[in-house]
């Protein structure tokens, strides 16, 4: 089975309502109140992901970083901050952290940062999770062609890896849209090993893993001196990937503010480095991917429609695996055979009464869904015959249930800040200075979550109280 997903936070309510979010995707949770605690943790595995604070008493969250990455110990970390500063941003990303945010949070992006990091707990877990054949070796060997090593006989899926071979001969900028866990770094990837570009890098970056901050500094690099804690060059994403391809996941979450300078870089295939004023031209190809729907975004004016233009010259759909459930016996077939290797046990016989329950579910968490269950299935086996116990039909959280888990977060860390700073909203070092808005904002907030400050006169709104 899966590894939990570790939660280290010393804010008891936060660290609940986070565990309740994970939770609801199926996956174990551990929760821990401080760094000490967690190096105390009583099991031989890694978690498949760890949720670090960065300010915890005691031993800090970057320290503790430190402390597993001497220890030879890899893991995805996503950090959680109440003050981002571009400084700690940097020294995070450096140290190796695979997400950033700040408080209060945001629900949806950090469950989806918290499943991608599942998903790529192990190199080869990751692979499979994608379809990709066991022929393929821990090393990634690149394939000779878009479709092999990609499992997959539906005419839906056969489509798709037709589109992929077509767009591959082309240097255009494509766009793959579809639901999480379908697949969409394993398509982009497929088109740069099957273009002319096959020789050159393959850099990805996740927008929604970037605080927005540090975001323009990761793409287009910046010069020394260009920020506070700029102590040296970087070269950005775009310079990384030149002669090859940038893989843009999670394209919805980029900042209004940047989208005229990747629409810029598109149009005219040039940048510059933040700080910088030299012109620096730009020889990669773009592919981005969302699971987001930017029609809507765009309707809301939270997504330029003349960048969705420019990333749609080619777009693919991928599937969901409902769609193709005539692949689901080859995916079956291949997953027993991964986890029976990896566990040393003979593979067992796949019985039809199983693959035919499996090919009834819907999945709404796609491959990873269906790799969970049989994982937990070759688990459990005991004979040669494998044993598929009842698995839960989970069904999407509506968005109303997530926000409220995210009300429940946003709640408690705010209650916090303004326990800190003895209920002070405004000025320099009032709660709305140290949670990063404004006070109209804060106030806004508040009033909609219904935090109120109790005095022994009853209670008063904070705004009337503090304010």
């Amino acid at each position: 089975m899966t590894n939990p997903v570790c939660i280290v936070d010393d804010d008891a309510a936060i660290c609940d309502a986070i565990a309740a979010l994970v939770r609801s995707e199926g996956l174990n949770v551990e929760t821990f109140a401080s760094a000490q605690e967690y190096l105390g943790r009583d099991s031989a595995s890694s978690p498949a992901c760890l949720v670090l604070d960065v300010e915890l008493p005691g031993l800090s969250g970057l320290e503790l970083q430190r402390e597993l990455t001497r220890a030879g110990i890899q893991v995805p970390i996503i950090f959680l901050t109440a003050h981002a500063t571009v400084p700690m941003s940097v020294e995070a990303m450096k140290a190796g952290a695979t997400e950033f945010f700040t408080k209060p949070l945001d629900a949806d992006r950090l469950l989806a940062a918290i499943l991608r990091a599942v998903e790529t707990d192990d190199a080869h877990r990751r692979v499979a999770s994608q379809g990709v054949s066991a022929r393929v070796k821990e090393g990634h060997e690149r394939s000779k062609d878009a479709g092999e090593g990609i499992i997959g006989t539906s005419s839906v899926f056969r489509s798709l890896l037709s589109q992929v071979r077509t767009v591959a001969q082309t240097d255009a900028t494509v766009l793959i849209r579809g639901e999480t866990g379908t697949g969409k770094e394993l398509i982009a990837r497929a088109i740069h090993e099957s273009s002319a570009r096959r020789n050159g890098p393959f850099v990805k970056i996740n927008c929604a893993a970037i605080p927005f901050g540090l975001l323009e500094s990761e793409l287009m690099g910046h010069e020394k001196g260009a920020f506070t804690g700029a102590v040296a060059r970087r070269i950005g994403r775009f310079e990384l990937a030149q002669d090859g391809t940038l893989f843009l996941d999670e394209i919805g979450e980029l900042p209004l503010d940047l989208q005229p300078k990747i629409l810029r870089l598109l149009q005219e295939r040039e940048f510059e480095r933040v700080g910088g004023s030299k012109t620096l031209q730009c020889n990669a190809r773009l592919i981005a991917a969302t699971h987001r729907d930017l029609d809507t975004m765009i309707e809301q004016k939270t997504f330029r429609q003349d960048l969705f233009y420019r990333l749609s010259v080619f777009p693919i759909e991928t599937p969901p695996l409902r769609a193709r459930r005539q692949d689901i016996p080859g995916l079956v077939r291949h997953f027993v055979e991964v986890f029976s290797t990896r566990m040393k046990r003979p593979m067992p016989h796949i019985p039809p009464k199983v693959i035919e329950a499996l090919m009834q579910h819907d999945w709404p968490g796609n491959i990873r869904e269906l790799q969970n269950v049989l994982e937990r299935a070759v688990i459990v086996t005991k004979g040669h015959e494998l044993e598929l116990h009842a698995f839960h039909r989970s069904t999407p959280r509506s968005s109303d249930t997530r926000a409220s888990t995210l009300a429940a977060v946003d709640r408690a860390h705010i209650l916090r800040v303004l326990d800190a700073t003895n209920w002070v909203v405004a000025g320099p070092d009032g709660a709305a200075a140290r949670l990063g808005m404004k006070r109209t904002t804060l106030l806004g907030r508040m009033k909609k979550l219904g935090i109120y400050r109790s005095t022994t006169a009853g209670s008063a709104p904070a705004s009337a109280a503090s304010a």
